[in-house]
């Protein structure tokens, strides 16, 4: 007799995230996170791509909220983008790791999983937190960023669909092989 094989938890948790290379504002989800500065204002690298995707009202929005705390999240319509939102983000910069850097990045997920839950976001898209121009090391964002990701769909089911939107060949490879050793 063929006994059907019962899918692990762990399983039906890998099964709502994916790694999509190319650009996070053209992905169609309910909403993309902004790795926001605390000002909240338009940047360089994924900040300044949301913000020129979505238009000049994403930066009138942001100033009306006024800034965002290192850790926090707060969340704004998605205006041009085909995402419904952006939820902002403040991550850290990385000073060497003895600065509460890794509570402060595992935050950042945890934060803007709860606001899209709130607001009723099935899918929503992260870039890699605090790697360009903040410093965070790659492989060490890149599993915080996993194992938070992981622990809360594993208690949560609101959110159908986590995208890391990886840029760059290092970056998707990176967490291709995070994923594998927590999968």
């Amino acid at each position: 007799m063929n006994k059907a094989r019962k899918e692990t938890p762990d399983a039906k948790v890998d099964r709502r995230i994916e790694i999509r290379p190319g650009d996070i504002t053209r992905l169609d989800v309910d909403a993309i996170v902004n790795a926001a500065n605390s000002r909240l204002q338009p940047g360089g690298g994924v900040c300044g791509a949301i913000h020129r995707a979505a238009g000049r009202n994403l930066r009138e929005a942001c100033a009306a909220i006024g800034g965002c705390e290192t850790g926090q999240s707060v969340h704004t319509d998605g205006f041009d983008l085909k995402a419904q939102y952006v939820i902002h983000t403040v991550g850290p910069v990385w000073r060497g790791g003895g600065e509460n850097e890794e509570a402060l990045l595992a935050s950042c997920y945890r934060t803007a999983l709860k606001i899209a839950k709130q607001i009723g976001a099935r899918s929503l898209a992260f870039p890699a937190i605090s790697t360009g121009v903040y410093g965070f090391p790659l492989e060490r964002a890149t599993e915080i960023a996993v194992e938070t990701v992981r622990a809360f769909l594993a208690e949560e089911d609101g959110v159908e669909l986590v995208v890391f939107s990886v840029f760059g060949a290092e970056a998707e490879a990176t967490y291709r092989r995070v994923l594998g050793r927590h999968g």
